[in-house]
């Protein structure tokens, strides 16, 4: 585990970057994959699985993502966060909704009073391939907006290119464009070819001021990974260590099911602890999955699975 980090308020040079991450302890690829499998097999069952689904729904970042999002389609999502099943009074509402951020302000209307936040990704999503004049503008509408938070892509090229100071000095940027909002910062790590590099961004952005560091846009194959989110629950639990800071995780992109997001709650518990078992500290970023958790919750209450039309379709 490292003894230091690096520091938000700094400007660390490249090189000073470069020995840090560098000097990261390498990861197990095969230690690491192996034991993601295990925790898989673990089940959970009865009050506990009862107790899970609701955290499970409580922690999910309902998400819409697309060209043809509209207004319409905004304000319908943020209903369902806000009560997602409209004959379970009992059933929690969502963490949060996540949309581009021209949409913003239709869903802070939308969920207004409710406790639900709004995420916006900002930031040149899902590329990240822009001017930081133009991501700090995108960052700073959002937020006047009424975004509580902001989901920010890195520029993997310039990662890959080991040009950390830039990554470093850009995801500062933006923390501070944010104010109160809480940044959540996007590694992509479907392009980020090893574990090792996996977690060299994860120290890169909990150092540059990261509130939350997330896989994936759900744009780019392969993306939440169990091995991806181990080693990402590592790297904050061993931040929390050397910071005394606690950062959030937020897997995104193929987390469909109940089932799989159970599992990756096991891993929260056993990698992280259970500090993490927490929507201010885990989110699961997904769309299909809510319906699926709400089907189960379904089975737990009444015994019989009400069906995938039963519940609205996102």
């Amino acid at each position: 585990m490292p003894q230091t980090a690096i520091a938000a308020e700094q400007a660390p040079t490249n090189r000073a970057l470069r020995e840090f991450l560098h000097g990261l302890p390498g990861v197990d690829d095969v230690g690491a994959r192996e034991r993601a499998a295990g925790l898989a097999t673990r089940s959970v069952k009865t009050t506990a699985k009862a107790a899970a689904l609701d955290l499970a729904v409580r922690m999910v970042d309902l998400t819409t993502l697309e060209g043809a999002d509209t207004p319409g389609k905004v304000r319908a999502l943020a209903a369902k966060a806000r009560r997602p099943d409209p004959d379970d009074p009992d059933a929690p509402a969502a963490a949060a909704v996540c949309v581009y951020s021209d949409l913003v302000g239709v869903a802070a209307e939308a969920v207004r009073g409710s406790g639900v936040g709004v995420a916006s990704v900002a930031t040149a999503f899902p590329s990240g391939r822009a001017p930081l004049e133009a991501k700090l503008a995108d960052t700073r509408r959002a937020v006047a907006d009424g975004a509580t938070e902001i989901d920010m892509v890195i520029d993997r090229g310039a990662f890959l290119a080991g040009d950390y100071r830039k990554v470093h000095e850009e995801i500062t940027a933006v923390r501070e464009a944010c104010g109160g909002a809480h940044l959540k910062v996007i590694l992509e790590t479907g392009e980020l070819a090893t574990l090792d590099n996996v977690r060299r961004a994860s120290w890169l952005a909990m150092g540059a001021g990261a509130d939350f560091i997330k896989t994936s846009t759900g744009k780019v194959a392969p993306a939440a990974t169990p091995p991806v989110v181990l080693v990402m629950l590592e790297a904050v639990r061993d931040n929390l260590a050397a910071t005394g800071r606690a950062v959030g995780v937020k897997p995104a992109g193929g987390i469909r099911t109940a089932k799989d997001a159970i599992r990756n709650l096991v891993m929260v518990q056993e990698v992280a602890g259970p500090r993490w078992l927490d929507p201010a500290l885990f989110r699961i970023g997904a769309s299909s999955l809510l319906n699926d958790l709400l089907m189960q919750r379904a089975k737990q209450r009444t015994g019989a699975y009400a069906g995938p039309d039963y519940f609205t379709i996102d």
